[in-house]
Formats: structure tokens, C-alpha cells, sequence
């Protein structure tokens, strides 16, 4: 009973979140997205990257284009997912050019086109920071995504040691996401108003408790 409690109770807290998200005018979300781009540019982890993998933007999430032209301009290997959705599993692909290299993929996400991912697969081992969707985040790196698991398997079974990004708007915030074993915590979030140094915050939660 309390395992389908926890279900529901994630489930509603995904509807209502990406029903807040749908609802932002299209000129706010690119305004918070460029805002959310600007504080990603401030870290060190992302000075410091040569090989990021960084999502493609679908409908309202915090859209990705600008951050990626930045990479791309500032010479480093930028990786976009290609989704496998029978394994449900996540490549990195190699890409250079946002206009010529991406096509519709799974569920009309723009992936890289077909003709270049055998020859531009990346290993996962070589990544230094993925940026991650979602649609729900707190403080301490809690991450409800949208159901599928893709990114949680991709960073527990193949990026493992990359740091972990997450993007979000500030409305997808709160208190406190109730994460189960299989969920992929966060190293930073980062949205328009903050950037949350979730490792700390754990320690300072750890530390009160003990």
C-alpha cells in the first residue's frame, strides 16, 4: 500500500508541476531560459568541461539551444542523447552543428540525425558534466523525471562519474521530492533565481540529523 501511495503522490506532483510549466507564456520561458543559461555559464564545472551531454529542449522545458551554441563556440565536445526507447537507454552523439546535425527523433524530440551516430558516438566514460531535465527537483539533487528512467539508467550504468546538472524553472522547486532507490541525485540545479550546490545541502542536511 504505502509503495502505490508513493507512486500517486509522485505522479500528482508531476502533473501539477509540468501543468505550471505548460502554462508560462513562450516569451517568459525563453526569458527564464536565458537567465537559467547565464548561471550555467558562471561554473567552474562548465569552464572547466571538455565533453558535456546536454538534452535538446521539448515543448516547456528549459530550452538548451543557447547553452549549446556556447559550448560549441567555445570549443568543447558537445554530446546530445540518442534515445534507444526499446532498451530504453540513452547514446551520446557527437554533434557540431545545431541546424545540420539534429532531426525529430523519439516522441519529436530533435536527436541527432541517424546518418552520423554510429560514426559520432561518444563512450559515456569520456563525459565530464550531463545536463538534466526533469520535472521536479529540491535542494538536496531530488529528481522526478517524466516516468521513463532513461536518464537515471544513463548516469547509474554509464556516465557515473560525470557531474550532474539539473535545469529547471524555479516553479519546479520544492521542499522536498520523494526519491526512491533507483533515482539519480543531483551535484547542482540550477534555475532563473539560483543555483543550489545540492552536495552541500545534503551534508548540511546529513549533519542535523546525526
Amino acid at each position: 500500500m504505502e509503495r502505490n501511495t508513493d507512486w500517486k503522490i509522485r505522479a500528482k506532483l508531476r502533473r501539477s508541476r509540468l501543468a505550471a510549466r505548460d502554462a508560462l507564456p513562450e516569451t517568459e520561458q525563453e526569458t527564464r531560459s536565458s537567465r537559467i543559461c547565464a548561471n550555467l555559464f558562471k561554473l567552474t564545472q562548465i569552464r572547466n568541461a571538455s565533453t558535456v551531454f546536454v538534452y535538446m529542449h521539448f515543448r516547456s522545458e528549459v530550452q538548451t539551444a543557447e547553452f549549446i551554441n556556447f559550448c560549441l563556440c567555445h570549443g568543447k565536445n558537445v554530446t546530445i542523447p540518442y534515445t534507444l526507447p526499446d532498451e530504453k537507454q540513452l547514446l551520446a552523439i557527437g554533434i557540431t552543428d545545431l541546424d545540420l546535425d539534429l532531426e525529430p527523433g523519439y516522441c519529436g524530440i530533435l536527436e541527432p540525425a541517424g546518418r552520423i551516430v554510429k560514426r559520432a558516438e561518444c563512450s559515456p566514460r569520456n563525459i565530464d558534466v550531463v545536463i538534466v531535465p526533469g520535472a521536479v527537483f529540491d535542494r538536496t539533487g531530488g529528481r522526478l523525471g517524466y516516468g521513463g528512467g532513461f536518464y537515471d539508467r544513463f548516469l547509474a550504468l554509464k556516465a557515473c562519474r560525470a557531474f550532474r546538472i539539473g535545469l529547471a524553472y524555479e516553479m519546479q522547486m520544492i521542499e522536498k521530492v520523494p526519491v526512491e532507490q533507483h533515482d539519480q541525485l543531483m551535484d547542482l540545479v540550477v534555475t532563473e533565481a539560483n543555483i543550489y550546490d545540492c552536495r552541500r545541502n545534503r551534508h548540511a542536511q546529513n549533519s542535523s540529523l546525526s
